[in-house]
C-alpha cells in the first residue's frame, strides 16, 4: 500500500516516519538524563566516601610505625606517607594521635564535582 502512494521510483522515509522516531528518542533522553546524573552523584559522593575511610586507615597504619612518643598531626598538607591523593578530592582539618593514643579527627572530604562533604570522626565513622 505504501508504495502506491509513493510511486514506483520513490524510497525513504516519509515526514510522519521521521516524527515518530525524534519523539521517542526524545522521550528515551527525557527517562536517561536525569538518571544518569543521579549515578554520576551517587559515583562522587562514593569516591569521598572511599577517599575518607582510605585515609583513615593508612593514618592508623602510620601512627602504628611511627609510635606514638609525640602528638602526630596530619592533614591535608601532611599526609601520610605512601598515600597518594585523590585529586578530585578536597580534604580540610586535622587527624591527631596524643601520646596516649587517644585520636581527634576533624577531618571532612568532598568531591570537587559534588556538593555533598563528609566528616570523619575518631572512629573511622562518616557523617554528611
Amino acid at each position: 500500500m505504501l508504495q502506491k502512494l509513493r510511486g514506483n521510483n520513490e524510497s525513504g522515509f516519509t515526514l510522519i516516519e521521521l516524527m515518530i522516531v525524534i519523539a521517542i528518542i526524545g522521550i528515551l533522553a527525557a527517562i536517561a538524563i536525569p538518571n544518569f546524573l543521579s549515578y554520576q552523584q551517587k559515583g562522587y559522593d562514593a569516591a569521598a566516601k572511599a577517599e575518607a575511610k582510605n585515609f583513615y586507615g593508612i593514618s592508623l597504619a602510620y601512627i602504628g610505625d611511627v609510635g606514638q612518643a609525640s602528638t602526630i598531626v596530619l592533614s591535608s598538607d601532611t599526609l601520610p606517607k605512601g598515600f597518594s591523593k585523590n585529586s578530585d578530592v578536597s580534604y580540610t582539618g586535622t587527624f591527631t594521635v596524643d601520646t596516649a593514643g587517644d585520636t581527634l579527627c576533624t577531618m571532612t572530604f568532598q568531591h570537587l564535582k559534588s556538593g555533598t562533604t563528609f566528616s570523619l570522626d575518631s572512629g573511622g565513622g562518616l557523617a554528611t
